[in-house]
């Protein structure tokens, strides 16, 4: 590195404070004059456009600064039709002072690590460490007869950032625009360990914890709901029958109504019963991957210094969780079936579902890319990486958790089941649209953390706020299980008990809603995506997501009710 930083078009020399010369641009022409001010003002409608969302609104309303990654080409006033470029940028480089530390001078790759190593008379070591920086971009007039003498990297007179429109650079007809940057270094207090903690200050904090009051505000409402559930209905049913005699209780049974009337049907096997038994496991799978990787970030083991740490932690967890994935889908087999046979079957269908999609998706994408030369598509030895640890880890624990599966002891039901099916009495609506209306009640928790989550990854904005990412998980979790209980609960008491499929989706269905939000996001935030190819990449990756949290928050919707199915009819004595 030596006492220079080459990062080009811009160098920095170490603790030198100075203003450098880039370039003179010719005079401008009517053609780019003009692309000059499409540029600006389509920047402007984008930010106006930015400015307009539920979420922004809310921020602008409650004093909140939002900033936006990177910067305009340039800017048009209020009340005036100039328009001005953006031709200067002061860069601020906060350095903390060291001394008493072994070090020599380290580059600044891999972890953005920057030290000035210095070494006194009596051979201590000392020197700065870089701790952070700031970009101010800036319009200024230079005269450029007086910049024609300059080369590139060449220092010049610092100017301060002017307050006047009259000392800005105007875009105009035979205008010649002069690009430069200075470089000041401030000591900062700011010590190295700490240098990533502004991030854990972001300022839009108040429209998280709005979505957490919004999320809250769900799960009393549900609660109460469960609440009367089982003090005022459930509970209350069954203490009056436990208080029969047999006598009593047998007449009863003849005018037995609601959910007490499925007692011989409800533990009957679903539809497609290795399916549910494969997507519960993969759901498993997914949602321990997910808890556990957000616990670590929340705890500050995922740091933002060391990029790609969360993907790979996520990717390590999913491998290893495989085991819990074939050891509940397993279970779950053998407790539909009555038997362990056909085990290995489900615990490839498990270790092969969810990631044979993901591989699909991938594959297809990949090949688009490669089709368009793009240097965005996976490289093929890191493909091949990726199947190698699929096939070579995550399928074998999987087999191993159905194994481990097969030795525990299936959940027993507390009832018999009839061997005649009873009728489902007929509806006037079809059953599928609550489950379908009762996933905005999910998606309401999620929501506001989607779109900043949705904008870390595809705006390039920091996203740091795994605490709050952490509670609206949780808040995430209460609300799939409530809204599934209380669907469950519904569809027996109108004698249907076909509740398997019910539950999942009841809580699934939100999946539906976060990818429509993903192509709402698509159309109005990302404008700045070009052509098919990259918009067919955004919906690729959008899909994966959707089809993941399907798989989560089904999975917690159906484990809730199932064991809400066991717990009230293991109450009902019926002979």
């Amino acid at each position: 590195m030596g006492d220079q930083i080459d990062n080009s078009p811009y160098r920095f020399r170490m603790n030198v404070n100075e203003t450098v010369f880039l370039c003179t641009t010719d005079s401008l022409t009517e053609r780019e004059v003009k692309l000059f001010k499409e540029r600006t003002r389509d920047l402007y409608q984008v930010n106006m456009i930015l400015d307009n969302l539920p979420a922004m609104r809310f921020a602008k309303q409650n004093g909140i600064n939002i900033q936006w990654t990177g910067f305009p080409v340039g800017y048009n006033p209020p009340q005036t039709n100039d328009d001005y470029v953006i031709n200067h940028l002061k860069f601020k480089v906060l350095v903390h002072e060291y001394e008493g530390r072994a070090v020599e001078i380290i580059g600044t790759e891999g972890e953005g690590l920057g030290i000035i190593g210095k070494s006194d008379d009596k051979g201590k070591k000392s020197g700065y460490e870089i701790v952070g920086f700031e970009v101010i971009p800036c319009s200024i007039k230079r005269e450029a007869e007086a910049m024609s003498k300059f080369k590139m990297y060449d220092t010049i007179d610092t100017v301060n950032c002017p307050g006047e429109l009259e000392k800005s650079q105007l875009i105009r007809e035979q205008e010649k625009i002069t690009f430069t940057y200075d470089v000041e270094f401030v000591k900062s207090d700011i010590r190295w360990p700490s240098r990533w903690d502004a991030y854990l200050k972001m300022e839009g904090a108040r429209v998280h914890w709005f979505s957490i009051m919004n999320s809250l505000m769900v799960i009393f409402f549900l609660a109460g709901i469960v609440f009367v559930i089982f003090l005022r209905t459930v509970r209350r049913d069954l203490t009056r029958y436990e208080d029969l005699d047999k006598e009593a209780q047998a007449q009863m049974n003849e005018e037995l109504s609601g959910w007490k009337l499925v007692v011989g049907d409800v533990f009957r096997e679903p539809s497609c019963a290795k399916l549910l038994c494969v997507m519960v496991g993969d759901g498993t799978q997914i949602t321990g991957m997910a808890l556990v990787t957000i616990v670590f970030a929340a705890l500050g083991f995922m740091s933002p210094a060391s990029r790609g740490m969360l993907l790979t932690g996520m990717i390590v967890l999913y491998l290893f969780l495989g085991i819990v994935a074939g050891y509940v889908g397993v279970r779950l087999w053998r407790t539909i079936k009555g038997t362990s046979e056909g085990w290995r079957s489900v615990s490839w269908s498990v270790a092969c579902f969810f990631s044979g999609i993901v591989f699909a998706v991938l594959t297809v994408l990949n090949f688009i890319l490669w089709g368009s030369k793009s240097t965005g598509a996976i490289p093929i030895s890191l493909y091949f990486l990726l199947l190698s640890l699929w096939f070579c880890i995550s399928v074998p624990l999987t087999l191993l958790g159905g194994f481990l599966g097969t030795r525990a002891e299936p959940i027993s039901y507390p009832v018999r089941t009839n061997q005649i099916p009873r009728e489902i009495p007929a509806r006037k609506y079809p059953s599928w649209l609550l489950v379908l209306g009762a996933g905005t009640l999910p998606f309401g928790t999620l929501f506001i953390e989607l779109f900043f989550i949705l904008s870390s990854i595809w705006l390039g904005r920091f996203y740091y706020v795994f605490g709050f990412l952490l509670v609206v998980l949780l808040l995430l979790v209460v609300v799939c299980a409530e809204v599934s209980l209380v669907l469950t609960y519904m569809h027996l008491c109108v004698e249907d008990w076909q509740w398997w499929w019910k539950a999942f989706y009841a809580s699934g269905s939100v999946a539906v809603y976060v990818f429509l939000y993903s192509i709402n996001y698509l159309v109005f935030d990302l404008q700045s995506l070009s052509g098919p190819v990259s918009a067919t990449l955004y919906l690729g990756y959008s899909l994966i997501m959707a089809v993941a949290i399907m798989l989560s928050t089904g999975t917690i919707g159906f484990l809730t009710s199932f064991y809400f199915v066991h717990y009230l009819f293991s109450s009902v004595k019926i002979d």
